[in-house]
């Protein structure tokens, strides 16, 4: 007979399994764009056939690879071989596969979500190809996380390490994706609607996979094809409101330059979209959640999702995780055993001067895991993971932990609660089996998070083959 601990885990794999085959870029996209006998269809946009003389693909993001092959399918299958069609989108190295029509440009290396001299190449070649387009010709900009990196033209008189180094310091300050973003748009050429303002073409279509809380669209990948409302004055009060603008390590020129603009020397960011440009969301994490729910109800769980809008910092969420497992326990509630609440969004992680190595998804598991003990840890597995497969400057897309993680700690004679205060849940995770490894998955959702609260289900094997 197959342990408790052993079939929990298996089932959470499952139901973060169930999350992400549902936000495949490929499928989301096929859902988007069609063709008839008479019109190109790309969310609401609607173009006469005859009206279009040529394609081309844009974008960039982690879900950039899967997201132009799924697009080359639907518009190669309805619009035939020999239109004209081609593309340029920038994508993690690891996804930078031969594909048809699309170039599909490596310009990120592993484990480290950071812009490179390949993505700045790669931006520039992107908005050359926006410029040169003709009034007849259809631009489809494919919008992903990870695009805030992976699409880099660093504004007149800044450089790549400019960038890098301010973006670096938000973060380490524990800044929000919206707090980063407005600094970094009023910093380049191709955010805050910077692909617009190159685009000379007919139309131009934006297919947006959404990784930000909210899914607002001047936040995700920056806004490459979004009006934007942040100002030169509003990335100044970000700087100031985490004590930067006169840190040492805050470079002159992005300071001069931010003032520069917030005097009225240089154009805001894109206030209004041109009636020739749309965008369409065709997915978010909202989508992978109500996947996971239908898989978990599948098994035979109670289940309650908290929705995917729970941000706040990693080991603050670790303690709740702790708190609704004893909750479940004790009181049944918010759903009674065999349980499983679900909730996506993404923490942050205040890392202070000297951390150790980690991610936010394995910081909030290593923080749950210590919160709960070995006691409430019996019947219980908590998943956390990245959509996308990473998780912080590490291999691995989150954790799994259970109580047999917290066994192998003793026995090897490691300390949970002296890794979780030095920031450095990879290497205590990676030597008790927590480490969830994935690779990169080829989409971009923000996080998942699942907690089983057992004993497992009667017969939930059976439907395992639901799941997979």
């Amino acid at each position: 007979m197959a342990d408790p601990t052993d079939i929990l885990a298996e089932h959470a794999r499952a139901i973060w399994q169930a999350g992400l085959d549902a936000v495949a870029p490929d499928g989301l996209v096929a859902e988007a764009v069609h063709v008839d006998a008479h019109r190109l269809f790309v969310g609401e946009l609607e173009i006469p056939l005859k009206a279009m003389s040529s394609i081309t693909i844009v974008g960039g993001g982690k879900a950039g690879a899967g997201m132009a092959r799924g697009l080359v399918k639907v518009l190669r299958g309805g619009l035939g071989p020999d239109f004209p069609l081609q593309g340029w989108v920038n994508v993690p190295d690891a996804l930078a596969v031969p594909s048809p029509a699309v170039h599909l440009h490596p310009a990120r290396g592993p484990h480290e979500n950071v812009p490179t001299l390949q993505a700045v190449e790669g931006t520039r070649r992107i908005l050359a190809a926006a410029e040169a387009c003709g009034p007849r010709d259809l631009v489809i900009a494919l919008v992903s996380g990870g695009g805030s990196s992976l699409l880099c033209a660093p504004a007149k008189g800044l450089s790549l390490a400019h960038k890098i180094a301010v973006t670096r310091l938000l973060h380490a300050r524990g800044a929000t994706i919206e707090e980063v973003n407005a600094v970094r748009k009023h910093l380049s050429d191709v955010k805050g609607g910077g692909l617009v303002r190159h685009f000379r073409g007919g139309w131009l279509a934006g297919l947006v996979l959404s990784d930000v809380v909210g899914d607002p669209l001047p936040v995700i990948a920056s806004g490459p094809t979004a009006d934007d409302s942040s100002t030169f004055a509003d990335a100044l009060s970000v700087l100031e409101a985490f004590e930067l603008l006169d840190d040492p390590a805050l470079p002159k020129k992005v300071r001069a330059h931010l003032e520069r603009g917030a005097a009225g020397g240089l154009p805001e960011t894109l206030r209004a979209l041109p009636p020739h440009v749309s965008n369409t969301l065709i997915g978010s994490n909202r989508v992978a959640l109500e996947a996971a729910e239908r898989a978990a109800e599948a098994l035979g769980y109670h289940v309650v999702s908290l929705g995917s809008a729970i941000e706040g910092m990693s080991q603050e969420l670790g303690r709740l995780v702790a708190g609704l497992v004893r909750g479940v326990r004790r009181e049944g509630r918010p759903v009674a055993a065999p349980a499983c609440v679900l909730c996506g969004g993404e923490s942050t992680v205040d890392v202070g001067e000297k951390p150790g190595l980690g991610g936010r998804n394995q910081e909030l598991a290593l923080a749950s895991l210590v919160e709960l003990g070995f006691r409430d840890l019996e019947s219980v597995a908590v998943l956390s993971a990245g959509t996308d497969g990473e998780d912080g400057p590490t291999d691995s897309a989150g954790a799994l932990i259970t109580r047999r993680t917290l066994e192998t700690a003793e026995a090897l004679g490691l300390d949970a609660l002296d890794a979780l205060e030095r920031h450095d849940a990879h290497p205590f995770l990676d030597k008790t089996g927590g480490l969830l490894r994935t690779g990169l998955t080829g989409t971009n959702v923000m996080d998942l998070r699942i907690v089983l609260v057992g004993p497992p289900p009667q017969d939930a094997t059976d439907g395992l083959a639901f799941v997979g």
